[in-house]
This record gives structure tokens, sequence and C-alpha cells, in this order.
């Protein structure tokens, strides 16, 4: 018998392949339980989006992780460069040896995310042989899955997860779904800015998909669902 593995969406993925098992069910359901609780469950995760943005208190750890981000014209953008930076700064001031640098194919783009913030890394000065790419995923929750593998075979334990502040509550959550040992860390100065109303856009968002995520998890937990499960557990 051949091994079951996890549904990964393919390179360039369309929005319906990235859903995979389940996906459209857990979004439906998301939609309906916080449209049927007056938006209750919306409001609680935006809470815990807005809590998150100052990250964790960071000790040292076995490697940095900078999640991908899609591509401009094959470069990245203003928020990916953020990100990468930040997990520069990381890394020269000693809190771990190793980025993790995470993201597939996406949107247009001739080549990964991951290569991409690969080469502006060793643009700033970064070794190479510092740098590990993660160059499958097409979304955060892929990102994490393949690095969880990755980590496993080197032995590791501990991950800086860095990403933007809005989207450090929904990443930690999946990360703490996946078993994995996180401290998060904000990139300073990533786009939107703070207050605008693309900020709380952003903000609004990312509280709709937390709650899908957790909508998603109790799901396929309470039905069993082993193709769901094996994606984020």
């Amino acid at each position: 018998m051949g091994m079951n593995i996890p549904y990964h969406a393919p390179p360039r993925a369309s929005f319906p392949q990235k859903l995979g098992p389940g996906g459209a069910t857990t979004l439906g359901l998301a939609i309906l339980t916080a449209l049927g609780f007056a938006g209750l469950p919306w409001v609680f995760h935006f809470r815990q989006v807005l809590r998150g943005i100052h990250g964790d208190t960071l000790i040292p750890a076995d490697a940095i992780l900078v999640l991908g981000r899609r591509l401009e014209q094959d470069q990245p953008t203003q928020v990916f460069e953020a990100r990468l930076a930040h997990a520069e700064a990381l890394w020269r001031l000693g809190l771990a040896p190793h980025i993790f640098v995470a993201g597939g194919t996406t949107g247009n783009a001739r080549r990964s995310e991951a290569e991409a913030g690969r080469d502006w890394l060793v643009a700033r000065g970064v070794p190479v042989e510092a740098l590990i790419l993660e160059d499958r995923s097409q979304h955060t929750l892929e990102n994490l899955f393949n690095v969880r593998a990755d980590l496993r075979v080197a032995g590791w334990q501990t991950l800086l997860l860095v990403s933007d502040p809005l989207h450090l509550a929904r990443a930690k959550a999946m990360a703490q779904g996946l078993d994995l040992e996180v401290r998060c860390s904000a990139a300073p100065g990533s786009p939107p800015v703070q207050g605008s109303f693309a900020w709380w856009r952003r903000a609004a968002l990312e509280a709709f998909l937390l709650h899908w995520y957790h909508t998603g998890m109790a799901y396929s937990r309470l039905i069993g669902g082993k193709r769901q499960l094996d994606r984020v557990t």
C-alpha cells in the first residue's frame, strides 16, 4: 500500500485548489457561525489578532522562519522585505544560526518566494549556508507543515517565527496546531501603517481567517476527518 501523503496545493494554485479537502465546507461553516452568532466569533478573534501584534519575548532558538509572501514582478514586496529584514536582524543578534525562508511559486511568478527571499538575504550579506529554503508551499499552513518536516530531519525543536504584526496570531495558532514550539516576532515597519484604514481592514480579514482556521479544526475533529486533520495537525 502507498503512503497516505497529505494534500498539498500545486504550484501557482488557484483559490479552490488551495482549499483542499474539506476547505469549502469549513469556509461555509465559518461564515454561517460568524453570522449565526451575531458576529461574536469574529469579534473574539479580532481581539486575538490585535493582542498578537507585539509578538512574544524572544529567546534563542534553533532557527528563524520567515513566512512567504506573494511576489510582484518576481521581486519581494515591501511586506516580504520587512519580514526578511527583521529575520536578518534577529540572525545578526545571534538568536538563531539558521533562517528558513518559506514560500513556493505563487501567482504569476517565475520563481519561488523562498528563492527571492534567499537572494535578498544573500545580497545583504547573510551567508547562503545559513539559509534553508522551503519552496513548495502555497500558503501559511503549508509553510509551517513543510518546515516542521525539515525540523524533524535536522533534530531541531524551536523556531522564531517572523511575519508582519497582523499575521502573527493566525500563524501562531497554526504552528501550535502542528505542535511546533514557536515564539513570534513582528516585522517592524511592515505595511500597512498601523491605524490606517488598510490596517484595520487587514485586521478584520485576519480575524475571519483565524475564525475559519479554528472552525476547520473543530469540524475536522468532530467528524474524524483524517484527510483534513493530516494537513493541520
